[in-house]
């Protein structure tokens, strides 16, 4: 039996309501599919039609989108799928504390917020331990958010340098036939942490870092007899390290510094029947006090939409009973 529903939603202006709706209905289009309800507005009642459970369900996330746009936040086709699935799961009140959390601040004014439940443990789990393993799909946030940390660190005196570093593994083209010396050969695989760090920084402070040294961006193997005291270090791609090379890099760590370790252990570029690092320190350490370990999922992912696609229809390949 079909129920009818009003909700009364309330806003400044009319900017609000298209936004709700999206682009040519879009984003209600998806609510109701998502919800199983049918939806039409008229001034600011929205009349729902649906079963009772869904009517409930299509509120609940109707009015949680409505307030994240007046508070101006954006509101795509993916949030609408992550609201939705929070609210299936009676987790509304961890989306408010995940949402509202502001962790820094690029050099242009926009606040950076966690965007999913996952990435706030992820950032929790920074915050309270030395040493956190970050192991995710990609679109996750998990060089980015670890970025912002080591930057508020740094402006806030928590650490006198920031430490960047990746595995420079070949992905199907070899380094050799890559023109330029050995810097200009591994600069590419370090690109990615170039381009947060001006997001965080702007272009002429990292420069001016970089030269001084406060900021470091090298490869693994440059990591080998070092002793890293009072640094923030981010080890990126680490599903590409050996089991040698993830030893030698953990045990660089000295007093006062706090290491971060991201990689995505399902898509690892090392020749086959070489064990990934991560994925062996992660099972190896797992129960150490001081070290965290955050797994995000497809859920947290914050790029396109498409790229979520993607990573389930993957996952789905492995488990196909799920």
């Amino acid at each position: 039996m079909t129920y009818t529903r009003v909700i009364t939603l309330s806003a400044d202006n009319m900017d609000a309501y298209v936004s709700l709706f999206g682009l040519n209905d879009q984003n209600m289009t998806l609510i109701e599919q998502e919800c199983g309800v049918s939806a039409a507005l008229r001034g600011n009642q929205l009349t729902v039609q649906g079963e009772p459970e869904r009517l409930d369900l299509a509120e609940q996330v109707i009015l949680e989108l409505f307030d994240m746009i007046r508070r101006n936040e954006h509101v795509d086709r993916l949030r609408i799928r992550y609201i939705v699935s929070m609210v299936r799961e009676g987790k509304t009140d961890q989306i408010h504390e995940s949402m509202n959390r502001v962790i820094a601040v690029t050099h242009r004014g926009k606040q950076i917020t966690c965007k999913t439940v996952g990435q706030e443990k992820y950032v929790d789990s920074i915050r309270k331990n030395m040493l956190t393993f970050a192991v995710g799909p990609a679109g996750t946030g998990k060089t980015y958010l670890a970025m912002a940390l080591a930057v508020m660190a740094l402006k806030n005196k928590d650490a006198e340098r920031i430490i960047l570093t990746r595995p420079a593994v070949e992905a199907g083209e070899k380094l050799g036939f890559l023109p330029g010396d050995l810097t200009q050969k591994v600069d590419p695989y370090l690109r990615p942490l170039y381009d947060a760090m001006y997001d965080f920084m702007g272009a002429d402070a990292y420069s001016r870092l970089l030269e001084r040294g406060t900021v470091e961006v090298a490869p693994l193997a440059y990591m080998r007899g070092r002793t890293l005291s009072d640094a923030f270090i981010i080890l990126d791609e680490a599903q590409n390290t050996t089991s040698e090379q993830m030893k030698m890099f953990l045990t660089r760590m000295g007093f006062g510094s706090k290491v971060i370790v991201t990689g995505d252990i399902t898509q690892t570029d090392l020749p086959p029947g070489k064990t990934s690092g991560l994925a062996e320190a992660i099972q190896l350490l797992r129960d150490i006090p001081g070290i965290g370990i955050a797994e995000l999922t497809g859920r947290d992912i914050v790029r396109h939409e498409l790229v979520q696609r993607i990573v389930e229809a993957y996952e789905n390949r492995k488990n196909p009973g799920k």
